[in-house]
């Protein structure tokens, strides 16, 4: 990119516009940005409710892969990006022939495999977890004895704790790669965590890099459900190789945009790389209420190549997920109890139905101490009939 895209910039006879391709709640928060910085947008998304789609200045109702819709989307955009990995990475390249894309599709595309990820991981010397790649039947029956117990992940198509299947023995590997269809998959050893945390960088095409705090992350079946965020949280000295480890894999990439990078934290202080997404992040939306610039303002500022500025954090913060088992078919969560507590922050994405699993927005809390924004985000949990943490 030769020029910044200014916002609200006259570009022949028109307001510099932005584009994303998907149109669920990262694309719905990037959209808000974009266009709180002064930037037109445009969505393309097949879903006619999709929670972007709801709130762009356009919304290009096509498949991803469709001719038109990706020409109207040219046609409309100054610079494009994707707000999910599972865009198919042929339409970034074929968009990326006509408009800045970012990321780009090659990068895309790694984190669209796990075996490809975990090989630029090693490229880029960064420690993953023991693991085998299995495509066929003669990698099934050479996986050594010492990888199991572990988790068969389908390569391809993975989120969420979807496509993943614990086995402990050879047999149950067999039966587990037969239940995923014998598509390609890795088999990563299980290994004894004490905790789970991400990183957050942003980079521009000048190579410019910038990141946020370490986050401390809680899953529960798979899925994202606390984050918190506070000096202490993380050791210092596992926050320092996870900052440096994730600035390598982005360099790596020569990447543009947001990345975030997701560790396990072994017992006894080690660090061992666990997956990328090319986009925001679930563990990065308390930076829409605890730091001076959010992930969806620095993927403005990535794609529209304007200065990368250091985001500063300015209270300790935790974020709950908040998943459509919170609903009832009767009511909705208690909000106004919720927000009654001091430094409660919501953030529900405009989905018409709540269901099991489904992400419906997010909760944050902030405070003056880690020690206050923890006992809000425990009492805020118990009115919403969450676990405790």
């Amino acid at each position: 990119m030769s020029r910044a895209i200014l916002p609200g910039s006259n570009v022949h006879g028109q307001m510099a516009t932005l584009g994303v391709m998907g149109g669920g709640q990262l694309g719905r928060m990037f959209v808000h940005a974009a266009q709180t910085m002064g930037y037109f947008t445009v969505v393309l998304d097949p879903d006619a409710a999709s929670p972007a789609g709801l709130v762009s200045h356009h919304h290009i109702q096509t498949d991803y892969l469709d001719e038109q819709g990706l020409a109207q989307l040219v046609q409309r955009c100054a610079a494009i990006t994707t707000e999910f990995e599972n865009v198919p990475a042929p339409a970034l390249l074929r968009l990326g022939a006509h408009r800045p894309v970012a990321p780009a599709s090659q990068a895309v595309a790694i984190a669209q495999d796990r075996a490809a990820e975990k090989a630029h991981f090693v490229r880029c010397g960064v420690p993953v977890a023991p693991h085998a790649v299995i495509e066929t039947a003669e990698q099934l029956n050479g996986v050594t004895a010492d990888l199991l117990p572990g988790i068969l992940k389908t390569s391809r198509m993975g989120y969420d704790g979807k496509g993943q299947i614990r086995v402990n023995t050879r047999e149950a590997l067999g039966a587990a790669w037969a239940e995923l269809k014998g598509v390609p998959c890795v088999l990563e050893k299980m290994l004894s965590l004490q905790a789970e945390c991400s990183v957050i960088v942003a980079r521009g095409a000048d190579g410019q890099m910038v990141n946020f705090p370490v986050q401390l992350n809680l899953h529960r079946e798979g899925i994202l459900a606390v984050t918190s965020v506070y000096e202490g949280a993380v050791p210092a000295e596992v926050a320092a190789q996870a900052v440096a480890a994730t600035r390598a894999i982005a360099e790596g990439l020569h990447y543009v945009g947001v990345l975030c990078v997701e560790f396990f934290m072994l017992e006894g202080g080690q660090l061992v790389v666990n997956e990328m997404a090319p986009r925001p992040h679930n563990s990065g939306h308390y930076t829409l209420n605890a730091c001076d610039q959010s992930q969806f303002e620095l993927q403005v500022r990535t794609l529209a190549g304007l200065p990368l500025t250091q985001p500063r954090q300015h209270s300790p913060s935790i974020m709950l997920n908040l998943l459509g088992d919170l609903w009832t078919a009767d009511a909705s969560p208690a909000w106004d109890k919720v927000l009654a507590l001091p430094g409660t922050h919501l953030h529900l994405y405009g989905k018409l139905s709540a269901r099991p699993g489904r992400k419906m927005g997010h909760l944050n809390i902030t405070g003056d101490t880690p020690e206050a924004v923890r006992a809000t985000a425990l009492l805020a949990a118990a009115l919403l009939g969450m676990a405790a943490f």
